[in-house]
């Protein structure tokens, strides 16, 4: 990873109105820490720190240091952290973690594919994205700013596992080799097919459908000779009624 110079100075107000004067001046706090040197306050130019890290294909930027008016000068650090407005956008705070040339470091890495499956071009498959970053380990200057993964010879129904990742010269790609990158499926069109069509009964609802035919053929019966039940003795009184008064009709005749 080549690096980036940027030129820092020592921050002596390190509270929140003097954070925001800060920003005022056009510069931005920060602080730099270590394994081997203790946390230190300081404040970079925000122009030239947006130009860094815009300017590079992913968010690890390594920068050298020249710290003004220090007794350590010159740092090489990584952007450990970046802290934004949450409406604006704009940098508030950054985090570096000095590293050392000849010291090995450990950080996450984007993953990017080139390239169009066969799978896609001759079977109509999807390329499907599973991992977006992988953990490597390296000296500052091997470190990748992304990896690239070439799927030209992906096929449908196969996939790119870590295990199949070549890692660039000087780097080590950490991780269990059976992790997916990448793989190219079938289109949902035809999974969808494949699926039981909409509104089919399910072995559940067949089940159901029988007792609700069974129920039905059991109240059929029932409503021709059964007596009636505490809610139709309403109904059953004047029909009585209504014989009685046929009778003395048919005697006056």
């Amino acid at each position: 990873m080549k690096s980036v110079a940027l030129s820092a100075f020592v921050r002596t107000e390190s509270r929140r109105t003097g954070n925001k004067k800060l920003r005022a001046t056009g510069r931005i706090p920060a602080v730099i820490y270590g394994r081997q040197t203790k946390p230190q306050n300081l404040e970079v130019d925000a122009k030239a720190l947006n130009d860094a890290i815009h300017h590079t294909a992913s968010e690890n930027v390594l920068v050298d240091l020249a710290v003004k008016d220090d007794a350590k000068a010159k740092r090489l650090a990584l952007v450990q952290e970046v802290q934004h407005h949450p409406l604006s956008g704009k940098i508030l705070h950054v985090d570096f973690h000095e590293v050392s040339e000849t010291e090995k470091v450990t950080l996450h890495v984007p993953v990017e594919t080139i390239g169009e499956p066969v799978g896609v071009k001759t079977s109509g498959g999807v390329l499907q994205h599973v991992t977006f970053k992988l953990k490597v380990r390296a000296l500052p200057k091997d470190l990748p700013e992304q990896i690239t993964v070439d799927v030209s010879a992906l096929e449908l129904n196969r996939t790119i596992h870590l295990g199949d990742v070549k890692a660039p010269e000087g780097v080590e790609i950490l991780g269990h080799k059976e992790v997916v990158i990448a793989a190219c499926t079938p289109p949902r069109a035809e999974e969808e097919a494949a699926a039981p069509a909409e509104g089919a009964p399910a072995a559940g609802d067949v089940e159901m459908t029988k007792e609700k035919k069974e129920e039905g053929a059991e109240a059929a019966p029932a409503a021709k000779g059964a007596a009636p039940k505490a809610g139709d003795k309403a109904a059953a009184a004047p029909a009585a009624a209504d014989k009685k008064a046929e009778k003395p009709a048919e005697k006056k005749k």
